[in-house]
């Protein structure tokens, strides 16, 4: 299954997980106290509540949320840069970096470029992605991607 990181359907991947964890039923049900019929219902939401998709996270050893980063890293548009703004606004929030790859994004930039879908310019400018980063997931994985079919 590949992801759509642009539009993602978590109970579908919820779903892929237990299918791939091949976990009984029963075990999910005791875990939530619901029911089977629940438990499906679950899996045909598109999306679900943060203490749900966090507990399925626990459940299949699987971090649902990346998806979402992976999605802000992608889609969202970039900050505008004001430069007669230099005082940034303080916030308590805890800060992240949004320029962390993970290895699905890499290979779904990837797809992207070796299946001629869109150019490395494309990418560059939709993605905000660095030319100097793109062009080194393409040497790095491609040769990686070359390796691995001759042996």
């Amino acid at each position: 299954m590949s992801v759509n990181f642009k539009n993602i359907h978590i109970g579908s991947m919820v779903k892929q997980r237990t299918i791939e964890l091949d976990m009984d039923i029963s075990r999910i049900c005791n875990f939530f106290k619901c029911s089977a019929d629940e438990v499906e219902k679950m899996f045909l939401h598109e999306d679900l509540p943060t203490n749900i998709l966090l507990s399925w996270c626990k459940l299949l050893e699987y971090d649902f949320f990346r998806t979402y980063s992976q999605h802000l890293i992608l889609f969202s548009p970039p900050a505008k840069k004001d430069a007669s703004k230099t005082e940034k606004k303080r916030t308590e929030l805890p800060q992240f970096r949004k320029n962390i790859y993970t290895k699905e994004v890499i290979d779904f930039i990837l797809e992207l470029v070796n299946s001629q879908q869109k150019t490395k310019r494309q990418i560059i400018d939709e993605y905000r992605i660095p030319k100097t980063t793109l062009y080194k997931w393409i040497m790095k994985y491609n040769k990686k991607e070359i390796e691995d079919k001759k042996k």
